[in-house]
C-alpha cells in the first residue's frame, strides 16, 4: 500500500512542498515551550502558535501557512506516556502536519487538496480511504451537508466512504468557550489483517471503531462558530480552516509498515541499541517494550533538551526527568550498566538534525545535559533499592505487603525511584503497590510545581476585554493599526496623551486622586518587563494633575498599559502628557543588564561552550543568570569570571544595538536563547567593535552606552538551582560600591576586636580556630576515656541467659558511635556473648546490639533483636548478624524496652 523506499526526510519535505505550491507560507516549527500559552505545559498541537488568532488577540502577515511542528504529549487531557511502547502509533514527543486558512480559503479546498496529496502526490489507493463528516447527534445543528457535498464535487471518493459521526468524533472546541466547528478526517482502511480483534463474537471492524484496522491520517477542522459562556453557538465574521495530520502515521502508510517503530524515524535508534548490547533478533523483540520506550524516550528528551528545557523537580523539569529516568530504567532492566542515552540522543539527531537544525547546534549541550543526568540517577538505584528494601522489611515485620502510595511516591521524588521498578522489585518480593495513592501524591506534587511554573488558565473574559479595547482605539483613531508607539530605546522621556483610562478593569472618562487606574499612552518610554528585565516605573504628569506608574504591562500585543495611582489632579482620556521613566532607576537596571552580556561571555570562555543561559533577573539592585553546567564552580574559576567582567569593564567597550533578519544575526554569530521567541527582524546588542565585537546577543531590553558605566562588577553567590544548572547573583554600580564598603566596615570592626590590623584578620582567625580544635580533640579524648571508666564498670552486670552471656543496659551517651565502640569493647574483653545497650540522645531512645561470631552460627542475629526491642517504643532498625542499631519515639518506655531483651534472647536460642 505505501513506498518503502520512501524517507520521513522526503515525506515530510513533500508535504510543505506541496502546500507551498498552494501559497502557503511556510514557517518553522515552535519551540516545545509554548511561550504565549501560560495554560500549556508543552505545545501540543500544530495549532497552538495561531491560537490568538483564532481567539482574535492577533494577526499574521499571512492568511495561509503551513508547518511540521514539534509536539510533546505527556501531560493533561492529552497524555500519550502510558501507551508509549504497548500502542504502535503512541508517542510523548512526535510531529504534527498542518496547514491554516485565517479567513481565507475554506472547506471546498481543504478537502481538494488534502484529496489531492494524498492520492495524486503520494499514490494512496482511493478506494481504502474514508471521509468523515459532522452530523449533529443532539439535533441543534443538523449535518454539514456544505463539507458532505464538497468530498462528493471535488473528489473522486467512493461516495458511501463518506460517513457520518457526532459531536464525540466529529466537532471540535479550543475550550469550553471560544471558537469551533466541525470537521471532516480522513482514515484508512488498511485491511483485515491489521484487525487486532479478529475472532471476537460481535466484532465488526469499521472507522471509528476499537480495532487498528481503520487508522485515522488527517483531521480538517472547520472553524465557523464562537461558543458563548451560555453554550449559545454564532457564527464568525471570518471562517479558518485548522488542519492536523499525524506524521509519524502518514509515514507509517507510506513505507508499509505496521508500526511506528519500523519506521526510518525510530528503527535507526532501535537498530543502534541493538548494537550495543549485542542482542540477537530473538533477543530484540523478547525485550520489544524496552526497546520502544527507550526509542520513544531518546526523542522526546533531545527535543526538550534542544528546546531548553533542564531536568528538575517542577513543571517542564520534571516531566524531563521522569522521561528520562524511565528510559534509563528500561536500558538498565535489559543489560545497559552504564550510561548510554546520550548514544541514542546522537542517533535521533543523526536521523532528524538536518531538518532541525538546533539539535545539530545544541549537540554538545544535550548530550552532556544527558549523561550528567543518567550518571544522577544511576547513582541513586542502588540508594533507592536500599530504602525500599528497608520500607518492606518494616511492612512484613507488621504482616502488611502493600507498599504506601505515598511511600512509593517519596521513593520517586527523594531518590528518583520511578514507580514502575518500585511495582517491579515488590512483585519479586510478593508485595504490591498503593498505585492509586501514589497518584493522588503525584498530582498534589504536580500541582504544586505547576503553581509554581505559573501555567494557568487564563481570564479570557479580561483578554478579550484588552483586545476590544484596542480595537476601538484602532477603530477611532486614537491609535494606529501597531498600536501605542513604544520608544523606550530612544530615552527616558516622552511627550504622549492618554489614549484611555481604566478604573478597576472599567474603561473611565477621567480619575480622581488617589484612584488606581490602568493607563493606555499614543507614546511610551517605558519598558515592558521581558527577557528577564524587570519593568520600569516612573510618573505621567500632565497640566495639574500626576500619575505613579509601578508596573507596566502588555496584556495584547500593541496594547501597553501602565499601572499606577492618581497622586493629584483629575487625569483624562485626551489630555496630553509627559511620560517621564525613574531614569536612576533605568539606569541601575541597565547597569545590570549589560553586566549580565559581560557574565555570559565570561562563562562560555571560562567553562566552556556548552554554558548557555536558562534565565536571568534584570533588577534596579541586583542580578540573577542561570546557567548550564554540570559541577559547583571553584573559587578560582570565580575569581576569573569577576575578573574577566572587570576587565572588559574598564576596556570601555561602546554598546551598539542593530536590527538585522533573525537568520542574519545567528549566521554572524550572535547568540539566541533558547526560551525566547524571536521575530524575523531582531535587535542584536553588541558590545565593542561592530565588526569583531566582544559580546552580541539577540536582546531588547535597556543597556549603558559604554561598559565603564558599570563601574564596578561584585558576584555574591553561586550555587546549583537544579540539575545541572547553576545560578550567579551579582551587583553592579550602586549596589556593589554598598557592598564592598559594608564588607570593609564589618572587616575593620573584626580587626578592632581581634587587636589587629585589617590584613592579619585572617591569620588571627586560622590560629583561633587551630586553638579551638585542639581542645576540641582533648574533650573528646577525655569522652572516650569517661565511657571506658562506665563501660569497665557495666562488666559487673553481665547475666547468664540459657549459657550465654548477655549484658543489658541503659547508660549515658551522646551519640551512637559512643555505643558502637561500647559493644567493640564487649567482643574484646568477652570471646562469646551477647550485648544490647540503650540510650537517650537528644530526647528520643537510641540502640545498639553486638553478637559474637560463634553465636551467630547459632542462629543469634543481632539485626532481629534490636528490632524487636526497638518496637517496643515505636521505632524499628536493623543491620548486620554481628552489629545493628535501632531508633523510637517513645521515650518512657527504654527501660521496659531492654528489660524484654533476655526473653527475646531465650526465644531466638
Amino acid at each position: 500500500m505505501g513506498k518503502p523506499t520512501t524517507t520521513s526526510a522526503a515525506i515530510r519535505q513533500q508535504f510543505l512542498d506541496f502546500f507551498a505550491s498552494k501559497g502557503h507560507t511556510i514557517v518553522p516549527s515552535a519551540s516545545l515551550i509554548p511561550h504565549d500559552d501560560p495554560t500549556l505545559l508543552f505545545t501540543n498541537a500544530g495549532m497552538n502558535q495561531f491560537k490568538d488568532v483564532f481567539l482574535g488577540l492577533g494577526s499574521r502577515p499571512y492568511t495561509r501557512v503551513a508547518d511540521t511542528q514539534k509536539c510533546m504529549r505527556v501531560s493533561g487531557k492529552h497524555n500519550d506516556l502510558e501507551d508509549v511502547g504497548k500502542s504502535p502509533y503512541h508517542h510523548t514527543f512526535f510531529e504534527m502536519l498542518g496547514n491554516w486558512s485565517f479567513g481565507d480559503y475554506y472547506k471546498k479546498e481543504a478537502i481538494e487538496w488534502a484529496w489531492e496529496l494524498l492520492t495524486e502526490r503520494w499514490g494512496l489507493p482511493k478506494e481504502y480511504l474514508y471521509a468523515t463528516v459532522f452530523e449533529d447527534d443532539e439535533g441543534e445543528l443538523g449535518r454539514d451537508t456544505e463539507a458532505a457535498g464538497y468530498w462528493l464535487q471535488v473528489t473522486d471518493i467512493v461516495p458511501d466512504h463518506v460517513v457520518y459521526f457526532g459531536r464525540k468524533d466529529n466537532f471540535w472546541e479550543m475550550a469550553d468557550t471560544g471558537p469551533c466547528g466541525p470537521n471532516s478526517e480522513i482514515h484508512i482502511d488498511r485491511g483485515w489483517e491489521f484487525c487486532d480483534r479478529q475472532g471476537e463474537p460481535g466484532h465488526v471492524c469499521r472507522v471509528n471503531g476499537d480495532c487498528q484496522r481503520f487508522l485515522e491520517l488527517w483531521n480538517l477542522v472547520f472553524i465557523q462558530y464562537n461558543r458563548h459562556a451560555d453554550g449559545t453557538l454564532e457564527l464568525l465574521p471570518d471562517k479558518h480552516v485548522d488542519t492536523g495530520m499525524g506524521f509519524e502515521r502518514i509515514v507509517l502508510v507510506l513505507q508499509g509498515m505496521q508500526s511506528n517503530y519500523e519506521t526510518d524515524l525510530f528503527t535507526g535508534i532501535v537498530r543502534g541499541v541493538q548494537e550495543m548490547l549485542g542482542h540477537t533478533g530473538a533477543e530484540r523483540e523478547e525485550n520489544r517494550l524496552a526497546y520502544r520506550v527507550i526509542a520513544d524516550h531518546s526523542r522526546a528528551v533531545t527535543f526538550l533538551i534542544g528546546d531548553g528545557v533542564l531536568p528538575g523537580n517542577e513543571g517542564r523539569g520534571y516531566t524531563l526527568r521522569m522521561i528520562l529516568r524511565r528510559a534509563a530504567r528500561f536500558g538498565h532492566k535489559i543489560g545497559f550498566q552504564d550510561p548510554f542515552l546520550a548514544q541514542t540522543a546522537q542517533m535521533v539527531i543523526d536521523t532528524m538534525g538536518d531538518f532541525y537544525t538546533e539539535l545539530r547546534a545544541r549537540r554538545d549541550f544535550i548530550l552532556r545535559t544527558i549523561t550528567e543526568e543518567e550518571k544522577r540517577f544511576l547513582r541513586t538505584l542502588d540508594t533507592g533499592l536500599t530504602r525500599l528494601d528497608s520500607l518492606m522489611a518494616d511492612l512484613s515485620a507488621r504482616g502488611e505487603a502493600v507498599i504506601p502510595g505515598a511511600a512509593a511516591f517519596n521513593l520517586w521524588s527523594q531518590d528518583g525511584f520511578p514507580l514502575d521498578l518500585t511495582r517491579d522489585v515488590a512483585e519479586e518480593s510478593g508485595f504490591t503497590v498503593d498505585e492509586v495513592g501514589y497518584h493522588e501524591a503525584l498530582a498534589r506534587h504536580v500541582e504544586v510545581s505547576a503553581s509554581g511554573d505559573r501555567f494557568r488558565a487564563i481570564d479570557a473574559e479580561q483578554m478579550a476585554r484588552y483586545s476590544h479595547l484596542l480595537a476601538d482605539l484602532r477603530a477611532d483613531g486614537r491609535l494606529g493599526e501597531a498600536g501605542v508607539a513604544h520608544v523606550y530605546a530612544e530615552g527616558t522621556t516622552a511627550d504622549t496623551q492618554i489614549v484611555a483610562l481604566l478604573r478597576a478593569g472599567v474603561p473611565a472618562v477621567d480619575a480622581e486622586p488617589g484612584d488606581e487606574v490602568e493607563v493606555v499612552l499614543a507614546t511610551t518610554p517605558f519598558y515592558v518587563e521581558s527577557g528577564g528585565q524587570v519593568s520600569d516605573t516612573g510618573h505621567i504628569v500632565g497640566t495639574g494633575w500626576e500619575i505613579e506608574v509601578t508596573d507596566v504591562r502588555q496584556p495584547t500585543p500593541g496594547l501597553i498599559v501602565h499601572t499606577g495611582q492618581v497622586t493629584g489632579g483629575t487625569p483624562a482620556v485626551g489630555d496630553p502628557a509627559q511620560a517621564k521613566v525613574d531614569a536612576r532607576r533605568r539606569a541601575d537596571i541597565a547597569r545590570n543588564h549589560t553586566a549580565t552580556h559581560l557574565l555570559h561571555k565570561a562563562l562560555r570562555t571560562i567553562l566552556g561552550g556548552h554554558v548557555a543561559q536558562a534565565g536571568s533577573l534584570v533588577a534596579p539592585d541586583r542580578l540573577r543568570f542561570d546557567f548550564t553546567h554540570p559541577e559547583a564552580l571553584t573559587l578560582e574559576q570565580l575569581e576569573a569570571i569577576e575578573r574577566t567582567v572587570n576587565e572588559a569593564i574598564l576596556d570601555a567597550y561602546p554598546m551598539c544595538a542593530f536590527h538585522v533578519p533573525y537568520q542574519e544575526a545567528i549566521a554572524g554569530g550572535a547568540i539566541a536563547l533558547f526560551d525566547e521567541k524571536y521575530a524575523d527582524v531582531v535587535r542584536v546588542m553588541k558590545t565593542g567593535d561592530p565588526e569583531q565585537p566582544y559580546t552580541q546577543e539577540l536582546c531588547g531590553g535597556t543597556h549603558v552606552s559604554n561598559t565603564v558605566e558599570i563601574g564596578l562588577f561584585y558576584i555574591v553567590s553561586e550555587a546549583s538551582v537544579g540539575a545541572g544548572l547553576r545560578r550567579i547573583e551579582a551587583l553592579t554600580g550602586r549596589g556593589a560600591y554598598q557592598l564592598v564598603h559594608r564588607r570593609l566596615a564589618e572587616l575593620a570592626a573584626a580587626a578592632a576586636t581581634l587587636a589587629c590590623q585589617p590584613e592579619e584578620v585572617g591569620s588571627r582567625v586560622t590560629g583561633l580556630l587551630e586553638t579551638i580544635r585542639s581542645q576540641e580533640r582533648t574533650i573528646a579524648r577525655l569522652s572516650r576515656e569517661a565511657a571506658r571508666h562506665r563501660f569497665e564498670s557495666l562488666l559487673s552486670q553481665v547475666q547468664n541467659v540459657d549459657g550465654v552471656p548477655l549484658l543489658v543496659a541503659e547508660i549515658e551517651a551522646a551519640d551512637m558511635e559512643t555505643l558502637r565502640q561500647m559493644t567493640d569493647w564487649f567482643r574484646d574483653r568477652l570471646p562469646s556473648g551477647v550485648i544490647v545497650l540503650g540510650a537517650l540522645m537528644d530526647g528520643k531512645p537510641g540502640f545498639v546490639a553486638a553478637v559474637t561470631a560463634d553465636l551467630v552460627a547459632r542462629g543469634l542475629h543481632a539485626g532481629q533483636l534490636v528490632k524487636a526491642t526497638a518496637r517496643i517504643v515505636g521505632g524499628g532498625g536493623g543491620g548486620r548478624p554481628t552489629m545493628a542499631q535501632a531508633g523510637g519515639r517513645d521515650a518512657s518506655k527504654l527501660q521496659e524496652a531492654l528489660n524484654v531483651v533476655p526473653d527475646l534472647l531465650r526465644e531466638s536460642l
